[in-house]
């Protein structure tokens, strides 16, 4: 989906009623996880090692860089330039990595690019682990505020509600999805006038806005203010969702829910716990919930707990949607994906992922015990992807958009110090926790990168030992039997013969009367307009090639596309009539071949082995499939 178009919906009643439902989804799903950060984020300035006062100064300092945070990094750089490099409405690392291939082709960077997109993708599965962790068990925390002793069962409480979260992940989210808008609607007013009610108090605290107050901030204890940045930047958690979510719901309405709700709600509740804490120093345990009386902790407990749960089903989400993505582009094998609605194709299901990542969740609440033990690994992972988006974003701005040197130089610089400054704040904690993201993004990022290495060194391969299709229909086809039927060949080359092909006559000795060699080929767009979706070239004597277009977000159902495609050819693909060949590679890991590490080449030949089946993947019809093996060496 791109973003509405404003003019229309000034216009149009319908469209204007459209943009505030979608304004709603969009706090639902995109800012649960930044909207959660007031559980935690205060607090965590407050840790002993930071060795910050519940004084003036220091509170008024947290305040006054959160909100410039807030002005600079979120609204600044995300809302008005990176929600701007889409990629036909689509946003995310590899949305952005996809838009400046197609757009500089050759031109575009090489290594680093690609490198970029790929560990910035492996953060946010690292991330993806960390939020469902930290959120649910920040929320149930606040039991410690009710009563000591729900302390020793706080642990065991977030366990059962993430396990829970995983286990429903198959039956779908549409319909208690659209509660999720409303209820965080209740949690951005709750937190609100939680906020305003300590400010009434404490009016002074609004002077906390004057950027004045940084400054006081560092003078007072420069080494340990920096040190507090890797604490601060938990305040902003979940700004990569604003554009990795843009495809969902549109940038207009992304940047409504932020400008008008999120940004009011959050600052007034950050604003009245500092208001709080200077009154009530007492209360730096726990600032969030201390913010109500005891006759509401419990109902503010159920809103918190709540709004964590969605924040952690949009991660778990968006975790499905990156890795459809993912497979698409050719950086991960094929994984079974399901889809839980009928017609919202966003709504999808990856056990694979599902289960990776709940596995991932319950040993780090098992591990860490506690929220405050897990947010030094869990800002790196953030920091670490906004640096990579901002210096990707910029090769839009300088080389896509052509932007005048002079206007884009300075907010480059601004935005890549404060970045390099967030990241050498979290790897200041490196061996207490920030360890966890990068260890877990080296690991994602080499199984990326070897099964895309790996792609391509077979199909180079491959391709060596094939033989040009103009050769062989000349060479072979007008001598050998052919027997009645459609068959098709599945082929990774539109030029080549694919290996199955080369099999079945050698083992067979016939042809089909209609033989189709279709490549699937998936660009760099989001979706591919429907009467680009084929390409059909007859080559003679019975044979035809073919190639279907697909979109990085798109489903890929073969059967249904030749059956549109077929219209005003002599082709039928009759359901009894037509057979599917595949080719079925088994990789033997050589270390006398150039080519991967031979660790890389068996990691390679395993993920090639347990990958989904073709068959199953493009939605071929069981009975109809016939697959020839053989093996291949790298």
């Amino acid at each position: 989906m791109t973003a509405p178009d404003s003019a229309a919906s000034a216009a149009s009643p319908a469209h204007s009623s459209n943009r505030a439902a979608l304004t709603l989804g969009a706090l639902g799903v995109v800012f649960g996880d930044i909207g959660t950060s007031p559980l935690y984020a205060l607090q965590a300035t407050l840790d002993p090692r930071y060795r910050l006062a519940t004084s003036v100064t220091d509170l008024y300092g947290v305040v006054s860089l959160i909100f410039w945070l807030f002005v600079f990094v979120v609204t600044v750089k995300y809302v008005f330039i990176v929600m701007r490099c889409d990629n036909k409405g689509e946003g995310g690392s590899l949305a952005l990595y996809a838009l400046i291939h197609r757009q500089l082709g050759e031109n575009a960077p090489k290594r680093w690019l690609l490198t970029g997109a790929l560990f910035a993708t492996a953060l946010f599965f690292a991330d993806a682990m960390l939020t469902p962790a930290i959120s649910v068990i920040s929320a149930v925390e606040g039991l410690g505020v009710v009563s000591s002793a729900f302390k020793p069962w706080i642990v065991w409480i977030a366990l059962a509600i993430l396990i829970g979260l995983f286990a429903i992940q198959s039956r779908g989210t549409e319909k208690v999805g659209r509660l999720f808008g409303p209820i965080m609607l209740v949690y951005f007013s709750t937190i609100a006038a939680m906020g305003v009610h300590h400010i009434i108090q404490h009016p002074a605290v609004l002077m906390a806005l004057n950027p004045l107050y940084m400054v006081s901030y560092f003078q007072a204890h420069p080494l340990f203010s920096f040190l507090s940045l890797g604490a601060i930047v938990y305040a902003i958690t979940g700004t990569e969702a604003l554009y990795a979510d843009m495809g969902h719901f549109g940038r207009v309405p992304i940047t409504t829910a932020w400008l008008a709700i999120c940004v009011p709600a959050l600052m007034a509740n950050y604003m009245g716990q500092a208001a709080m804490l200077i009154e009530h120093p007492e209360f730096a345990d726990n600032p969030f919930f201390h913010m109500v009386p005891p006759s509401l902790t419990i109902p503010l407990l159920i809103i918190a707990t709540l709004a964590t749960i969605i924040a952690s089903q949009a991660v778990i989400s968006g975790a499905f949607s990156v890795t459809q993505q993912a497979i698409q582009l050719g950086f991960l094998p094929r994984l079974r994906i399901l889809h839980t609605s009928s017609h919202a194709q966003g709504q999808i299901y990856v056990p694979a992922i599902n289960w990776a990542l709940a596995f991932m969740v319950a040993v780090l609440v098992i591990g860490f015990q506690a929220s405050a033990a897990m947010l030094p690994a869990y800002g790196l992972a953030v920091v670490g992807t906004m640096l990579i988006t901002t210096l990707m974003q910029y090769i839009v701005v300088f080389r896509i958009w052509r932007a005048p040197l002079w206007q884009s130089i300075p907010g480059f610089v601004t935005f890549v110090a404060v970045d390099s400054v967030l990241l050498a704040s979290g790897l200041a904690k490196l061996f207490e926790g920030a360890w966890f993201p990068i260890f877990i993004g080296l690991i994602i990022f080499t199984v990326m990168t070897t099964w895309a290495t790996g792609r391509s060194l077979m199909r180079t391969s491959m391709l060596e030992d094939s033989l040009p299709l103009g050769v062989f229909i000349k060479s072979v086809a007008t001598t050998v039997k052919r027997v009645q039927g459609t068959a098709v060949f599945l082929s990774a080359s539109t030029h080549a013969l694919p290996a199955a092909l080369l099999h079945n006559l050698k083992h067979n000795q016939v042809l089909h009367e209609k033989i189709v060699l279709l490549t699937v080929q998936v660009e760099d767009v989001p979706q591919v307009s429907p009467e680009r979706r084929a390409e059909f070239h007859p080559e003679g004597h019975g044979f035809y090639r073919m190639v279907l277009h697909y979109g990085f977000m798109e489903d890929i159902d073969i059967p249904r596309e030749l059956s549109a495609a077929c219209t005003g050819t002599d082709l039928t693909f009759e359901p009894l009539h037509t057979s599917y060949f595949l080719s079925r590679q088994k990789l033997i890991a050589c270390r006398a071949i150039p080519g991967m590490a031979l660790w890389r080449e068996h990691l390679f030949a395993w993920m090639l082995k347990v990958s989904e089946s073709a068959m199953d993947f493009f939605k071929l019809p069981t009975n109809r499939v016939i697959e020839l093996g053989s093996q291949l060496r790298i």
